[in-house]
């Protein structure tokens, strides 16, 4: 099975996060694909608290963090790497997905 993995450096930000928005432990994270952008898909992260995964939907889980992509999403992101940076290239969360052919320059789009 190809997981969507998060890198130390995105679990700890994550986390900062929900300690910072008083977000529950056991929210789920959501990880999506959603149309636009200027490669013609953009990724999409968010907290959800309320959901309960379909069949078809992907759970992962890292040091407790569980992350939900529905099906669709999971088609364009088996095998991504979830990171932060926070560097002079530009500080926030980067997708390291396998499946993109081309990205934009901001790297938040991509096409496959």
């Amino acid at each position: 099975m190809n997981e969507i993995t998060i890198s130390n450096r995105a679990f700890e930000r994550i986390a900062e996060i929900r300690r910072e928005k008083n977000i529950p432990e056991d929210a789920f994270l959501k990880v999506g694909v959603v149309s636009g952008g200027c490669s013609g898909l953009t990724y999409n992260l968010d907290f959800a608290t309320d959901v309960t995964p379909g069949d078809q939907d992907q759970v992962f889980e890292k040091e407790g963090m569980k992350v939900l992509v529905d099906m669709r999403s999971y088609l364009y992101l088996a095998g991504t790497q979830l990171d932060y940076t926070d560097g002079l290239d530009g500080q926030g969360f980067h997708f390291n997905n396998p499946n993109a052919s081309r990205t934009c320059s901001c790297g938040e789009s991509f096409s496959i």
